[in-house]
């Protein structure tokens, strides 16, 4: 794997693909501002070999050109202040400004590029567009794994004009390295816990992970369709019909391939889908008319709880209820404290998807899990076992 670790940017400049779409409040003003700290040590290592920096990101899904709300010029303030040099910018990509800064940038400095998406040549990963780009710097790094997956300009087409001048930075390096370890050779036994709302989004990542995992723990409202597919009452609990089948093939195939796969056993029922709303546990298989299964029960949560501890690999995407609401976290808070709990103790834990990684950070338990991945979309489809056109890219 090629990265920044071995490579001296003495005297050359780096245009780096960052992943800064972060979000901003309505005096845009960073709410969160995890993308950018997971990136400054990338940046610092090309300034502190005495190279030059050409920072170039997407933020939101601007509709046609520019916009002050999805401007990167409100990210120049807090950079500089993480960095302690003032960050340049550039009010265009690839316009005449872009090209006037790039080449009088100096050892040490940093450009930031306005927003690449205001031209809609990077989402259709148009040549002409990356070649523009391309030469703005000498040698291009891709630090933006959150976006590994998207065929655009910036990440797949690009590398082509940088033959021997490709690489990773930290974040794309330890994405993949902490990804290849759960996906070869994982320490036995491994674990995976699926949950979220839909079956949909997680056929292809179940069934990769049927060959490589022991158990497999089913949560959310996904567990439904399960449920439902043999012979349950569900209630009016989040169901996809057109699934029922495919939701049978899993369980077969688990049983086939010798995985445990489980499925909750009781379940925290609502008779609306409100926080406040009338609550009762109930055995998951029959759920009563009018009522919706919002999380998993207290007796799945310790049996869930149980078989983590026992675990030597853990990979969590998707929480087991509606979280966000105070009476239906319990489940999710017991399976983030049991994988804290069990990396502590020596397990290897990787967590990965939006509402996860949420998940661990409201129960403050990021300093107790192994690694946490900042790419969900990118890190499911590498788990899938799909070629993320980024890490094509640079060769790996």
């Amino acid at each position: 794997m090629k990265t920044i670790e071995n490579f001296d940017f003495k005297g050359k400049k780096a245009l780096i693909r960052v992943d800064f779409n972060v979000p901003l409040n309505e005096q845009f003003e960073i709410t969160d501002t995890t993308r950018i700290d997971a990136a400054i040590p990338t940046i610092r290592k090309v300034l502190k070999d005495g190279g030059a920096v050409i920072l170039m990101s997407h933020l939101g899904r601007p509709k046609e050109g520019p916009e002050e709300k999805f401007s990167l010029q409100h990210l120049t303030g807090y950079l500089s202040e993480q960095l302690g040099v003032i960050v340049q910018f550039a009010d265009d990509c690839i316009g005449n400004q872009a090209r006037e800064k790039a080449s009088a940038l100096k050892a040490g400095e940093v450009l930031l590029l306005e927003n690449l998406r205001f031209y809609k040549e990077e989402s259709v990963g148009d040549e002409s567009f990356a070649k523009k780009l391309a030469s703005l710097g000498d040698i291009y790094v891709n630090d933006a794994f959150g976006t590994a997956h998207r065929a655009h300009a910036s990440i797949a087409v690009i590398a082509k004009f940088f033959p021997d001048n490709k690489m990773f930075g930290y974040i794309m390096g330890n994405e993949l390295t902490n990804i290849d370890k759960i996906l070869k050779n994982a320490p036995r036994p491994f674990t995976a816990i699926i949950g979220g709302a839909k079956v949909s989004g997680k056929i292809e990542i179940i069934n990769n992970l049927l060959d490589k995992v022991d158990n497999l723990l089913i949560g959310g409202g996904m567990m439904f369709t399960f449920i439902k597919a043999i012979g349950g009452e569900t209630g009016s609990s989040l169901v996809e019909k057109e699934l029922l089948e495919v939701a049978k093939n899993i369980l077969d195939k688990a049983k086939e391939m010798e995985v445990d796969l489980y499925i909750p056993e009781d379940t925290v029922i609502a008779k609306n889908f409100s926080n406040d709303a009338e609550r009762k546990v109930c055995d998951v298989f029959n759920i009563p008319d009018g009522w919706m299964g919002l999380d998993i029960g207290e007796d799945t949560a310790k049996a869930y709880a149980d078989i983590i501890m026992d675990s030597k690999t853990i990979l969590w995407n998707g929480p087991m209820g509606v979280f966000e609401f105070s009476h239906f976290e319990a489940g999710t808070k017991a399976v983030a404290e049991a994988i804290g709990e069990a990396t502590q103790k020596g397990a290897f834990s990787l967590i990965g998807g939006g509402d996860s990684v949420a998940a661990i950070n409201k129960y403050k338990l990021k300093d107790r899990i192994s690694y946490i991945s900042t790419g969900g979309g990118a890190m499911l489809e590498y788990i899938e076992g799909k070629e993320l056109p980024g890490v094509k890219a640079i060769g790996y």
